[in-house]
């Protein structure tokens, strides 16, 4: 079984143009929670060091900053993973990957629950919501429409003390 994690990025302020955004504050935080939170796990050997990539907007790629950072890791950027890309194109590229570690792909919203519905239920007509920085985890043998199973979706306000 094949592992693939899919997260959106941390909260973005409002501006033009759209993949020049920059992450608030909030997003910084919720980057960095997300980034601890799968560091423990891959410390803990709950997970495998994954490959990382991102969009090349500026949002995905501050994210994907923070996850490099807290595991000692580089990432790739991606130019098909932007807001409006195909999800088939995707299952299609997950397919030529090697078996192995795990993919980690962060990129936006509404490409990130089409996506995942895409995998999970073979359609994407109605989408998952994603809170911001949220990680989805998913399994599969094959990674086409509708073969791939749920198996965690964890979001910052989860993880946070208190």
């Amino acid at each position: 079984m094949q592992r693939l994690l899919i997260m959106r990025h941390g909260e973005a302020a409002p501006g033009f143009p759209d993949n020049a955004r920059r992450l608030t504050p909030r997003g910084m935080q919720e980057a960095d929670t997300m980034a601890r939170w799968l560091a423990q796990r891959v410390a803990k050997g709950e997970l495998l060091m994954p490959s990382l990539y991102a969009s090349p907007y500026v949002r995905a790629q501050q994210t994907a900053q923070a996850l490099s950072d807290a595991l000692g890791i580089g990432h790739e950027t991606l130019d098909f993973i932007t807001p409006d890309d195909a999800p088939a194109a995707i299952s299609d590229w997950l397919l030529e990957q090697e078996d192995g570690a795990p993919i980690m792909l962060v990129s936006h919203m509404p490409l990130v629950g089409n996506l995942t519905s895409w995998l999970v239920e073979g359609s994407y007509a109605q989408g998952v919501g994603f809170p911001t920085a949220a990680i989805v985890e998913l399994k599969a043998e094959i990674w086409a429409a509708g073969c791939a199973q749920l198996m965690s979706f964890t979001q910052p306000s989860q993880l946070a003390s208190g």
